[in-house]
């Protein structure tokens, strides 16, 4: 692999192994390697209980492998510390959930600032500047004071883009995040996601069960049984 092909890897996972210790032990990801690269927009699928969101959370660094490396950015994470993984995953990764998690006391703005507060680059101005140019780039305008619980669901899933844009990140990790929207809301959504590989060339990594979702991946990762048959 040349220097060029290299460095545009975004992560890079050997051998993954996920298993859970027990009376019975249960592998939930086994043996997957495979490359992401910078402005890809790569969806993960396969049957329920496949391991897809195992997979993620383990790409996301939200888990630890049993076995196998991963590397974020050039950088090994296996011997990382669990405070060095948080900070990791804030400066470097956003996250988006099929639930959209955003603190129902906050306003819009304020759950949009919360992680750039958390990481402390930015100082409160600029961090609101910085709030209210995500939110209005999502379409969502004249919407900053409110609280979640004013807007409808599609766009409470667009203001956990931004959240998760905040601290612009290398990778958008996504679970399942149009599986609590309606057909128009989930298509706003995939269209949005693509606009940012397409435009700020961020690696958007989706898990889905849809297979319209899917349909404007550029490629797409199939999992049974925790093991990786395609992409």
């Amino acid at each position: 692999m040349s220097e060029a092909q290299r460095s545009q890897e975004v992560l890079r996972a050997e051998h993954l192994t996920r298993r859970l210790e027990g009376e019975v032990p249960v592998t939930l990801i086994d043996d997957v390697s495979l490359t992401i690269k910078r402005g890809e927009f790569v969806t993960i699928m396969g049957p329920s209980g496949s391991g897809k969101s195992s997979l993620l959370y383990l790409l996301g660094l939200l888990d630890r492998p049993t076995n196998g490396r991963l590397q974020l950015d050039g950088q090994d994470t296996a011997t990382l510390s669990e405070d060095a993984l948080a900070d990791l995953r804030l400066a470097k990764l956003g996250f988006v959930f099929q639930f959209h998690f955003l603190l129902p006391e906050f306003s819009l703005l304020d759950n949009v600032t919360l992680p750039m507060r958390k990481l402390g680059r930015l100082g409160a101005d600029a961090a609101q500047a910085r709030g209210h140019e995500l939110l209005d780039r999502l379409g969502l305008q004249g919407h900053a004071h409110k609280r979640p619980h004013q807007i409808s669901g599609g766009q409470r899933q667009r203001v956990a883009i931004a959240r998760a844009l905040a601290n612009d990140p290398l990778i958008i990790l996504a679970d399942e995040p149009t599986g609590n929207l309606d057909s128009v809301s989930s298509a706003s959504v995939r269209s949005l996601l693509q606009e940012l590989t397409r435009e700020t060339h961020k690696t958007v990594l989706a898990v889905t069960h849809d297979a319209s979702f899917a349909t404007g991946a550029d490629r797409s990762i199939q999992l049974v049984d925790g093991r990786l048959v395609s992409g």
